[in-house]
């Protein structure tokens, strides 16, 4: 065997190897990319994604599609290159998406736990800008926190050191500030008993320094009909100010869209407010590919979306549910809307 065959069967063998190693041996990268979008004023496998019960409802026109984000975990060399050369997704750490002290399994229960508060917080936020009222409901109380022995799970949380709250947010907000070993006066109403108001000592909680009741919060809405969201195998909050939209959409007369395809994200609070989300670039662009003209882009996000938006794809501010609206409402009466 000559010095050159040799020379060229070694080359051949490294390259196989690297080629083999390049399609096997993973990253510590996870690809972001377009998700699925669903049309919230639709169906999804021949069920409404919003159905209203005992409760009159009014027609809907176009499309009012919630947006998402995929994930691609177990990314190898060579996938990572094609990722990066598509120029539809990014790389990121994958301790980003899968924090290092959670497992999979948890990650998965996070995000949907996620998905559920913003489908329970989407139907507090459009009944109460409806004008519907709302209560602060108090969820699981943990043994070992501030509240246990003194609050029960379903205890209806009236007032914090006398000032109201009338919805999980502003509960929140109130206790802002206060730091564990502080004592606040707790106003809650349990069932047919009248109000009562114990006092509590603020414990720790995930956030140092911060004081925590030991309870979660969560909003319910005081009416006499259900409304169900069905969408499975999405997770993240940011379906929120999209679920509201069609819940107010389906509940006053009129197509809020005015037929038009429109798409969006971002998260919502109780109190209509609309939060800023991630991979917002990915979600214009699935929307856009998909026919979306007019995208809603939370406030936080507009900066970011003026930079990426997609060709033809009209941009609309908002930063709470009733700009929201309002902002359709302008566009379906051929006015301007607040844009990036």
């Amino acid at each position: 065997m000559t010095r050159r065959t040799l020379t060229l069967l070694v080359s051949t063998a490294l390259a196989a190897m690297l080629g083999l190693l390049g399609g096997v041996a993973t990253v510590p990268f996870v690809a972001l990319g377009p998700g699925p979008t669903f049309d919230t004023l639709g169906a999804v496998e021949g069920k409404p994604v919003i159905d209203v019960e005992g409760e009159p409802t009014f027609p809907t026109a176009g499309q009012l599609n919630m947006t998402t984000v995929s994930v691609v975990d177990g990314v190898t060399l060579f996938g990572a290159l094609g990722f990066w050369l598509s120029g539809r997704n990014a790389l990121v750490p994958r301790e980003d998406v899968f924090p290092p002290q959670l497992s999979e399994a948890e990650v998965e229960q996070r995000n949907n736990q996620l998905f559920q508060t913003s489908e329970t917080t989407a139907e507090a936020a459009a009944l109460r800008y409806l004008g519907y009222p709302t209560t602060v409901i108090a969820g699981q109380v943990s043994d070992d926190g501030a509240a246990s022995g003194r609050l029960q799970q379903g205890d209806e949380l009236l007032r914090i050191d006398g000032r109201p709250v009338d919805t999980a947010q502003q509960l929140i907000d109130v206790l802002k500030g206060r730091a564990p070993g502080e004592a606040v006066d707790v106003t809650y109403h349990r069932g047919d008993a009248p109000p009562r108001t114990v006092t509590i000592t603020l414990g720790p909680g995930e956030q140092p320094g911060r004081g925590y009741l030991g309870l979660t919060v969560g909003d319910e809405s005081d009416v006499g009909f259900d409304i169900a969201i069905s969408l499975a195998d999405v997770g993240g909050p940011s379906a929120g100010l999209i679920f509201a939209l069609s819940i107010v959409d389906k509940l006053t007369p009129g197509a809020l869209t005015d037929g038009r395809f429109v798409a969006g994200t971002g998260t919502i609070d109780a109190d209509g407010r609309v939060g800023a989300i991630g991979g917002i670039p990915f979600k214009m662009l699935r929307a856009s590919e998909e026919g979306a003209s007019v995208f809603l882009v939370p406030a936080g996000n507009c900066d970011e979306a003026a930079r990426r938006a997609p060709d033809g794809l009209q941009l609309v501010r908002v930063g709470t549910l009733d700009e929201a609206v309002r902002a359709l409402d302008a566009l379906g009466a051929g006015q301007p809307a607040p844009a990036c």
